[in-house]
């Protein structure tokens, strides 16, 4: 998924989600969104995190507490390039959540526009691995510490591959 539209500024956004399975479209949700902040190639110490806990139906109190993360996370996001390894299954996700709240935010791309990091290293490393752990190694970034997956450790890290990748 290589959507892309005028980004505003040189605002890049890079994006990962945690979820309860690979395929949205079978009723799996997000449970965490990291997001760091670049402007001008530059890290800005800004951030987006959020854990959701999707396990149980969500009354209508709880609901309004879940339209203010969609409002945080669309307001963060907004006019930016999101840089995303793998695009696709991220927004999949990201949309389906904003559908599902019918709160009116529309789709990712109405907002953003999209940098898919998987297709950019398949063209620029093809038929090797490309996977966030093989660009780190093949990078020299340092990714130790993710033994576990989590949102905003991973894109701290495609942050640095990313500026890495694109010189």
């Amino acid at each position: 998924m290589a959507i892309r539209l005028q980004n505003s500024g040189n605002r890049d956004v890079v994006l990962d989600t945690e979820t309860t399975g690979i395929e949205h479209k079978e009723g799996h949700r997000i449970i965490e969104i990291g997001c760091v902040e670049l402007i001008d190639r530059r890290l800005t110490g800004r951030h987006y995190h959020v854990y959701i806990n999707p396990q149980r139906e969500i009354d209508e109190g709880a609901q309004a507490v879940h339209g203010d993360i969609a409002d945080d996370f669309m307001n963060f996001i907004s006019g930016a390039r999101l840089v995303i390894h793998n695009a696709a299954f991220d927004v999949g996700f990201i949309d389906s959540e904003l559908v599902r709240l019918s709160k009116g935010h529309g789709l990712v791309a109405e907002h953003c526009s999209v940098l898919d990091t998987l297709l950019m290293a398949r063209e620029k490393h093809p038929g090797q691995r490309n996977s966030l752990d093989a660009l780190c190694k093949r990078y020299g970034v340092d990714n130790s510490q993710r033994d576990l997956h989590g949102a905003l450790l991973d894109a701290e890290i495609l942050a640095d591959v990313y500026l890495l990748m694109t010189g």
